[in-house]
């Protein structure tokens, strides 16, 4: 087996930089550009598409009685009511921008430090990311599972799309880019997730079909990771029923349908893991049969995040056939807001075409390719395999707890097992009570909502971390929406065993409390009780 490799001794793959051309793509600049435009075109169509069903399916796919709306005006209406459905593109939006303002060879700490910065909504990896930035932790150790419990989810996935445009049939300078990018805020499954998204993208420049784009980018994930045999069992399965993608959703449930790493997800029917979700992006890229509309529409009705990934497959298959061959009862309702301006960024889907075809050319030319007279010509060149990193190794789910309380002065808990997280979060009660947020945090699905609400509260809690009577750290907890920890503690890898843990809040005040809604526990034993009960 490959040696697994720390994510802190990760390079940026400079022998996958020097692999040797084995064939030429020849385009002309109005090609590039059409194709560059449809993966864009066709990234946005896909997320406003599946925005009224996002995690609105879980466990289960979105039955064929039931239609999703699709319209002139559509894009403009979801555009106007939730800007933050677009996390997909602006988050985009602002790697594109950093390269276009730093230039091509940018660092991943120049590039970590715009991402973290950005004034607007995060969430799972990505905001537990800009939390570890914003409080000095730097890539590629912001994106480690040990700092982040959503490294393996799909974050990085979902805003790789414009690392293949700028790198069209480039596969080495897109994994660069892709691990300088990942590892901000994702790293093992999760950062393949962005990596196969990227690859995805630059080899539909030159890839025929999506069978072939399909085998392109699982290629340059390592054989031994959990995320390459989860794609892998998707192209087997196709292989053997080629005919109902519902028999391959099934397959999927029963075998991969196990998150191990978010707090919101564990145990429970939420799950933003990466592999499934890539999953569902390469079951519709072969089942739709490379049709737009329906490889789109099987996307969406798989569930889960099912905005984000009939995103990717439409950005996919937008780069194969090109903006022009786009269908325009899609196109034409995009088309509305292309000089619309995305929240957080200067950009716009407009300045987006333009920046990542200069971004392409100008890597072309600084790879060895030509750009002369209007024709392009990329050398197309083989990628090594990526090193092997995964999370939560030897940190199997235990037991998930369900404790609905707060935390005003201190806070206890004893477990059995090698590490634990806390999902819950720091609320504010000016204008409303404890009581209230007890009600909506005990009937639904936790407090997040809570921790949302405050776009400029600058109060940031202490609260101490004590660990079998030992002080672990002290957590910040801010009530900012940007700045705020995504979960007040975690501790992973501990020595198995019996173990006590404390909070203690150091500079509680008035108007503020912090809820605890459960707490998962690990252990380094992957079987265990079926009637376990933690006591």
């Amino acid at each position: 087996m490959r040696k697994i490799i720390t994510i802190c001794i990760i390079g940026l793959f400079a022998l996958n930089v020097q692999a040797q051309p084995v064939k030429t793509l020849k385009l002309s600049d109005k090609e590039l550009l059409d194709k560059i435009k449809g993966g864009w075109a066709g990234q946005t169509i896909g997320v406003v598409f599946g925005a009224p069903t996002e995690f609105k399916f879980t466990g289960t796919y979105i039955q064929d009685y039931q239609p999703i709306p699709w319209a002139e005006g559509y894009v403009k209406y979801w555009w106007e009511k939730k800007p933050g459905l677009f996390d997909d593109i602006y988050n985009d939006c602002t790697f594109v921008e950093a390269f276009d303002e730093l230039g091509l060879d940018c660092s991943q700490e120049e590039l970590a430090k715009r991402f973290a910065f950005a004034d607007y909504h995060l969430a799972h990896a990505n905001q537990a990311g800009r939390y570890n930035i914003r409080q000095g932790i730097m890539p590629p150790a912001s994106g480690h599972w040990l700092n982040n419990p959503h490294a393996d989810d799909l974050d990085f996935q979902i805003e790789a799309d414009f690392i293949g445009l700028m790198a069209p049939a480039m596969l080495p300078e897109a994994l660069d880019i892709a691990s300088r990018v990942g590892h901000i805020m994702n790293s093992g499954d999760g950062f393949y997730g962005g990596a196969f998204v990227a690859a995805l993208y630059s080899s539909a420049f030159y890839e025929k079909s999506p069978e072939a784009i399909l085998k392109t980018a699982i290629s340059v994930i390592p054989e031994e990771s959990t995320f390459h045999q989860c794609i892998q069992d998707v192209i087997n399965f196709h292989s053997l029923h080629p005919d109902n993608w519902k028999d391959c959703w099934y397959f999927l449930q029963e075998k991969w349908n196990c998150d191990v790493g978010c707090p919101k997800g564990v145990f429970l029917n939420f799950n933003i893991d990466a592999k499934l979700n890539s999953a569902f992006v390469a079951l519709a890229m072969l089942y739709g049969k490379g049709d737009f509309t329906n490889s789109i529409d099987i996307a969406t009705r798989c569930g889960q995040d099912s905005d984000c990934n009939p995103s990717t497959v439409g950005g996919v298959l937008g780069v194969m056939y090109g903006y022009d061959k786009i269908p325009s009862f899609w196109l034409n309702p995009l088309k509305e807001v292309e000089d619309f301006t995305f929240e957080g960024t200067n950009m716009s889907l407009a300045k987006a075409y333009q920046m990542s075809f200069d971004q392409a050319k100008q890597l072309i030319v600084k790879t060895g390719g030509k750009v002369s007279g209007g024709e392009i010509e990329i050398p197309i060149k083989r990628a090594d395999v990526l090193p092997l990193e995964q999370n939560f190794e030897n940190t199997y789910p235990l037991y998930r707890e369900r404790k609905d309380c707060f935390l005003t002065d201190t806070f206890e808990f004893d477990f059995n097992g090698n590490g634990f997280v806390i999902w819950g979060n720091i609320c504010c009660t000016r204008s409303i009570t404890p009581d209230y947020i007890n009600r909506v945090s005990t009937r639904h699905i936790g407090s997040e909502v809570f921790g949302l609400a405050e776009p400029n509260d600058p109060y940031v809690a202490k609260v101490e971390i004590w660990i079998d009577g030992e002080l672990d750290h002290v957590a910040a907890l801010p009530m900012r929406n940007t700045d705020r920890k995504v979960e007040p503690a975690w501790k992973y890898l501990m020595k198995e065993g019996r173990h006590h843990v404390k909070m203690k809040w150091l500079n509680r005040k008035k108007d503020y409390i912090i809820r605890i809604n459960d707490i998962m526990y690990y252990s380094e034993k992957k079987e265990h009780d079926r009637f376990y009960f933690n006591k």
